[in-house]
């Protein structure tokens, strides 16, 4: 479906990356109008790199998607349930894991089937025009294609960050019809972080990001499972950090993290504000859901927090409305 992207000229570093660091793959230069998007990256070496279709991943150890916004920056968060959001960073809206179109399942709902809570109407043509769709995982409920065939439909051109391994799903959906090129101005930086593996232990990690506003006067951490690379982290901070809080369990194995993990999460980077996601919070259904577990609450989570990090901030947000995070 779509034309070969070509990054002849921007300063990219094409290379892949081992074992659990950060997602180091070939990303989309873009330029849109009122809010062009760009990547760069001053620190790496110039390469010459061509892929075709989407790109599957946050290019190097600072990419950047580019703002002409200017002024004093602002996060808007707004959670829309499960792993959902819609972020509007200084005017540059970026649609996270996006699930709008009918239930979770996962293919197999006698398994699990799992519906919204709140934002049961809300749909795809309620979104406002989005910028860039950012994917942390390849499974179901971060790259939700009930919800990804329709929005390519309706934005086929739409700029994409992903987990490479999300490749393959993403690539008959989404297409860039014109010549890529590198933007002069303020950027919105996006960084790749290692996220979780979910499958054999050779398989290569999900991404979780490092989202920086064109001023620099904020940073946010996002990775959905509070499962991170500490090694990797603890060189970098983070003024909001957006993680699950509360654990969900199967019998001998942990799906998501939270509690202690997220205060070490926040310690690690320093954050002033927390903002607690609850992805296990919706109306389920199937064997599965029967056998998942959650522990903790985020009372206990403020309550560990106030001990380790006693300054930061725990921001609670109300599914559908923006949570407004101006520079501390």
């Amino acid at each position: 479906m779509g034309m070969a992207v070509h990054c002849n000229s921007a300063p990219l570093s094409c290379k892949t990356w081992r074992n659990r660091g950060p997602t180091l793959l070939p990303a989309r230069l873009c330029s849109l109008p009122q809010t062009p998007f760009s990547f760069r990256s001053d620190a790496l070496k110039l390469s010459t790199c061509r892929w075709d279709k989407v790109a599957s991943a946050v290019a190097s150890e600072e990419s950047a998607v580019g703002s002409s916004s200017s002024g004093t920056d602002v996060f808007n968060l707004t959670y829309l349930e499960g792993n959902s959001w819609l972020w509007d960073i200084s005017g540059v809206r970026v649609l996270v894991d996006p699930i709008l179109v009918g239930n979770l399942d996962f293919g197999i709902p006698w398994l699990y089937d799992a519906a919204k809570k709140f934002l049961k109407n809300f749909e795809l043509t309620d979104l406002p025009q989005v910028d860039c769709l950012l994917i942390t995982q390849s499974l179901d409920d971060h790259c939700h294609l009930k919800t990804l065939k329709p929005l390519s439909e309706m934005s086929p051109n739409l700029r994409v960050i992903a987990t490479p391994n999300a490749k393959p799903l993403l690539d008959p959906l989404f297409r860039n019809e014109s010549e890529v090129e590198a933007e002069n101005g303020s950027k919105v930086r996006i960084q790749a972080t290692a996220g979780p593996v979910l499958g054999p232990p050779w398989q290569r990690p999900e991404n979780g990001y490092l989202v920086i506003s064109p001023q620099g006067q904020l940073t946010l951490y996002y990775e959905p499972h509070c499962v991170y690379n500490k090694d990797f982290l603890e060189k970098e901070h983070a003024d909001i950090v957006i993680t699950p809080v509360i654990k969900q369990l199967l019998p001998n194995f942990t799906l998501v993290s939270g509690q202690e993990d997220a205060v070490q999460l926040a310690k690690l980077l320093h954050a002033k504000f927390i903002v607690p996601m609850k992805n296990g919070d919706l109306d389920s259904k199937g064997f599965l859901a029967s056998i998942i577990q959650g522990e903790g609450t985020i009372e206990s989570f403020k309550e560990l927090l106030s001990k380790e990090l006693p300054d930061a901030k725990t921001l609670e947000p109300t599914p559908g409305e923006p949570l407004h995070i101006p520079p501390p």
